[in-house]
This record gives structure tokens, C-alpha cells and sequence, in this order.
């Protein structure tokens, strides 16, 4: 059987090298492969759809929607891979695989200055860069006809040109575990994935703070349940906006979102009960709450100096988000701030407790990070606020290595953990969509809900 085996994965592939190596393989193999450039980003850089088989049922795989990301780029040529070398993947299911190779190129790029390592949270999270709420191309926050961004209007003419029966959103997960998140149930998907991550040492994340109050399918599998309308801090925490997972949705279309951690924290999946949630939802509400007052004032400080560029702009929107976001998760998780009025919180064991403890450190560090990146560019002195800011960041990453015991995961192990995933959601998704039906309509409920993802 024909192979073609991609370099040894140590480290993640840039967007250059994505269309590169792309462009190769399908020269090798002109016949099952084909690339075509299926819109522009912002800055002008092509985004590259990848075409492996020639069957009737569409696959849809979307990788790089999130800047900060990589993992998805390298899976998506990694999946190329396998479905030339195993016809079942694509003759046998009458089936063509479509890979966008990067949804976002212009931020991805900017992560590239610890893209090629060596992989160390400081490293990570000073050059961490995601754009803001607003500028993520999976959202459609005006919904489908108020879409500005090149980004989400090429991906969404691509679905509605494709009408895909399988789209998978690739996505990876800093500090936690894996986990998947879907727009319909995939019965024996959570077997697949624990087998799967006990086979390659990944943990699972069995209560991610993305998935808080969501329907649980199984252990780590989650059910995108429908949003409501809110402010922007609703939009940006919970499921309250149109998606690109539910565009496609009146073609029969089932979404598979499939996390990978980066670095892996066990705790996220113990699933023994604390002697007293309360009092550990304490110490994270105050944690958060304590680091946003810190980093609101060193911003106060340097705002004035920053200036007024469209690059500036592009960093700070994320800060305002993650500062603005902050507050209301710390008092949301706080129980002597709960009142009658509140949502009640799900059971918390030491898996959901430790998630939501990531989670809050989590803000902190990207608002950090992207602060230490403004300061930087700035000019300005840097004894005025880099001293403090690398503190911080110091601090607040040994607290994930040494508190919470995050350890960083081989991307070849990343890579082939999200590929099985992904193949087994394939998988079991043709069994509700008929060989010869290109939407895979059969067998589908018609009925809409429109997700929000923040991790």
C-alpha cells in the first residue's frame, strides 16, 4: 500500500509550510489530491483547500480557526496522509475529504514566534496572540448576512458549496485535556475517544469550562445545546451566538469540535469528589478577581502610551475582552455571590473544580502576555511594566507546572490523538448519512441550534 510519510512532527508546521507541503503532496499524487485556493484573508494571504478522493458524500475538516491553535494545520495533512493510503477512507465511503488548511492565517502568523519552540509556557504565553471576539471567523455574532470577516464568508460559502455530511473543527486546548463537543450525538464516539487517549497518554477532560452547562454525551463528549441572546460577556462565555458549526446544518450536516491539549494536566479527569468544592471555588473566584484588579491597573498605566495603530488595536481588543469576561466568571463560580436568581452550578468533582481553576488562570496569563507584547512594541520604558509582567507570567506558569502539574504533551502525540478522533466521528457519522446522498440528510433531525465556543 502506497505511503507517504510527513517529516517527524517535532514541532508545528507554519502557514507557509502548511500550503507548501500540501502543494507536494499533491503533486505526488495528482490524481487523489487537489489544491485550490477557496478565499483571501484580511492580509491577502490565500486559504487553501485540500481535496483528497473523488466520492459523493463531502467531509468537511477546518483547522487554524483559532490563531493560537496549531495543532489543527499539522492534523489536517496528517488526515491527507491517511486517507490516500486507505481507500476505505474515501472509496470505500464514497467519500471526498475537504481540508481548509487554516481558517485564520494572518493571526496564526503571529503565534509563530514560539511556534517552533522549545515549547515552554513563558515562551508560550509572552508570544500568545488570538484575536478578539469579534474578529474569530467561526462566529457569526450579526448572523449569516451580517458577515464582514473574508475569513468566515469564504468558510461559508465553501459549506453551502459542499454541503458537507461530516464538518470537524479542529481545535487545541493550552493547559487541560481532550475533549469533544457536538451538534448531534455520535453514539460510541466517548468509547473511541477513551480508547484512543489511554492508547497515547492524553487525559480527558471530563468538565471542561467551555461545556459548564452543557448536555454530556458521555465522558468527554459534549452537546452544543442552543444559545441565548446576551451582551458581549454572555456572547464570549457561553453559547450565545450563530456559528459556523450550525451553518451548515439544513444540508444534514453533524459537527464534530475536536480538542487537543497542548499541555496535559491528570487531574482533569479524576473523578473523585473534594472534601469541600466550595471552599476551592473560593480560592479560584479570588484568584481571578484578584489578578484582573492587577492587570486592569498595569494597563491603566501604559494605555496612554500605547498609541492608536491598527496593530495596537489588534492587541488590545483581546485584553478588553479577557478583562471585561473576568470579573463575571470569577462571581459566577463564587458561592457567597450566588444568589436564588443564579444558574445553579453542575456537580463539581476534582475534574470540573481543577478545569475551572485552568480556566480562571488562563485569562489571566493571555491578558498578560498580551500586555507584555504591547508594552514591548510600544517603546516605552520597559522598567515601567515588562518587570512586573514577567513576574507575573513566571509565576502564574509555575503554578500551572508545579500546582496543577501541567506537562507538555510530543505534537506527534497532539497530531495522532486528534487524526483517530477525528476518522472515528467520520466514521460513525456515515452511519447516519446513506452512501450516495451528498448532504447526508437521512436520518438527521431538521432542528437548529446555534453555538458559541470559547476555547
Amino acid at each position: 500500500m502506497w505511503r507517504c510519510a510527513l517529516p517527524p512532527l517535532l514541532r508545528y508546521p507554519t502557514v507557509d509550510e502548511l500550503g507548501a507541503r500540501a502543494a507536494a503532496l499533491v503533486a505526488r499524487r495528482p490524481t487523489d489530491a487537489r489544491l485550490r485556493r477557496v478565499g483571501t484573508s484580511r492580509a491577502g494571504t490565500p486559504l487553501w483547500l485540500l481535496s483528497v478522493g473523488h466520492g459523493h458524500r463531502q467531509a468537511l475538516v477546518v483547522a487554524g480557526p483559532h490563531a493560537n491553535e496549531p495543532v489543527g494545520g499539522a492534523t489536517a495533512l496528517r488526515l491527507a496522509e491517511r486517507v490516500l493510503a486507505d481507500p476505505r477512507l474515501r472509496d470505500g465511503a464514497d467519500a471526498t475529504w475537504n481540508l481548509l488548511l487554516c481558517l485564520d492565517p494572518d493571526g496564526s502568523r503571529r503565534n509563530e514566534a514560539w511556534l517552533s519552540g522549545p515549547y515552554t509556557l513563558g515562551r508560550y504565553f509572552r508570544h500568545f496572540f488570538r484575536p478578539g471576539f469579534l474578529e474569530q471567523p467561526e462566529w457569526l455574532p450579526e448572523g449569516a448576512d451580517g458577515v464582514t470577516l473574508p475569513e468566515t464568508r469564504a468558510l461559508l460559502d465553501l459549506q453551502d458549496e459542499l454541503r458537507p455530511f461530516f464538518q470537524c473543527s479542529l481545535h487545541g486546548v493550552d493547559v487541560g485535556g481532550a475533549f469533544v463537543e457536538l451538534t448531534r450525538e455520535l453514539p460510541g464516539l466517548a468509547q473511541r475517544v477513551a480508547h484512543t487517549a489511554a492508547r497515547l497518554g492524553i487525559p480527558r477532560e471530563l468538565g471542561p469550562y467551555d461545556t459548564l452547562y452543557w448536555p454530556t454525551l458521555g465522558p468527554a463528549v459534549y452537546r452544543i445545546p442552543p444559545p441565548h441572546r446576551g451582551d458581549l460577556a454572555a456572547a464570549i462565555t457561553e453559547a450565545a451566538v450563530e456559528s459556523t458549526w450550525f451553518h451548515p446544518h439544513r444540508h444534514g450536516t453533524v459537527t464534530a469540535v475536536v480538542e487537543a491539549p497542548m499541555w496535559g494536566v491528570a487531574a482533569v479527569e479524576d473523578a473523585a469528589r473534594p472534601a469541600d468544592a466550595d471552599a476551592v471555588l473560593r480560592s479560584v473566584s479570588h484568584t481571578l478577581r484578584h489578578d484582573t484588579r492587577v492587570l486592569e491597573g498595569i494597563l491603566a498605566r501604559v494605555r496612554p502610551g500605547l498609541g492608536t495603530g491598527p496593530d495596537t488595536a489588534r492587541l488590545l481588543a483581546p485584553v478588553d475582552d479577557y478583562l471585561l469576561v473576568g470579573p463575571g466568571l470569577a462571581d459566577s463560580w463564587d458561592p457567597d455571590l450566588r444568589d436564588s436568581g443564579s444558574r445553579p452550578l453542575p456537580s463539581l468533582g476534582t475534574a470540573r473544580l481543577t478545569s475551572l481553576r485552568l480556566a480562571g488562570r488562563r485569562v489571566a496569563l493571555r491578558t498578560a502576555g498580551l500586555l507584555h507584547q504591547l508594552v514591548t512594541r510600544s517603546g516605552r520604558d520597559p522598567r515601567e511594566a515588562l518587570p512586573e509582567l514577567d513576574r507575573l507570567i513566571d509565576a502564574w506558569c509555575a503554578d500551572y507546572r508545579e500546582g496543577c502539574g501541567a506537562r507538555w504533551i510530543p505534537v506527534a502525540r497532539q497530531v495522532e490523538y486528534q487524526a483517530r478522533v477525528v476518522i472515528a466521528a467520520f466514521e460513525l457519522a456515515g452511519r447516519y448519512a446513506p452512501v450516495g446522498s451528498p448532504s447526508g440528510e437521512t436520518g438527521w433531525s431538521s432542528q437548529a441550534a446555534l453555538p458559541m465556543h470559547r476555547e
